[in-house]
């Protein structure tokens, strides 16, 4: 057997990469639909526990949601006890929303087996593969932060 070109394991890997990203998606929306919420609504709750608190017009401006979808988003939420509305110490007719304590033991058990998962297949590889690995990563995660800042129009 012939050792594979540059060229072949560089796009072996683009290939792995988009296949990460559909698969992860699809991963993400099936988790969606089995808690009964939709994607957005998982998107806004990774925004919120990422920055602990967030207006909503902040939610409405990540998501590209209306601010009545974003209302309709928060009232599903709630009903759902994974967030909590409070009032806005810096404005008495604006409203500021975080997620539940109990929200994050929640949806920490519907990861449990992909974490498992992950904890498995990341185990499996040597302290130098790992730094390739992190470095590939982090490196995509700015690549594509990079990109959706250029099509971004705030």
């Amino acid at each position: 057997m012939t050792k594979p070109t540059k060229t072949d394991l560089k796009k072996r890997a683009l290939v792995a990469v988009r296949e990460y990203g559909v698969n992860l998606t699809q991963f993400r929306n099936a988790i969606s639909e089995w808690a009964g919420l939709n994607a957005t609504d998982m998107e806004c709750l990774r925004l919120l526990f990422q920055k602990g608190v967030a207006t909503p017009s902040e939610l409405s401006r990540h998501t590209g949601l209306t601010s009545g979808a974003t209302t309709a988003m928060l009232d599903r939420l709630e009903k759902a006890d994974l967030i909590e509305r409070r009032p806005n110490p810096n404005d008495r007719r604006g409203t500021l929303v975080a997620p539940k304590k109990s929200s994050s033991e929640k949806m920490a058990s519907w990861f449990e087996s992909a974490r498992g998962a992950q904890d498995e297949l990341i185990s499996s590889y040597s302290e130098s593969e790992l730094e390739i690995i992190a470095d590939a990563f982090e490196r995509f995660a700015k690549l594509w932060d990079n990109e959706r800042k250029k099509v971004k129009k705030d």
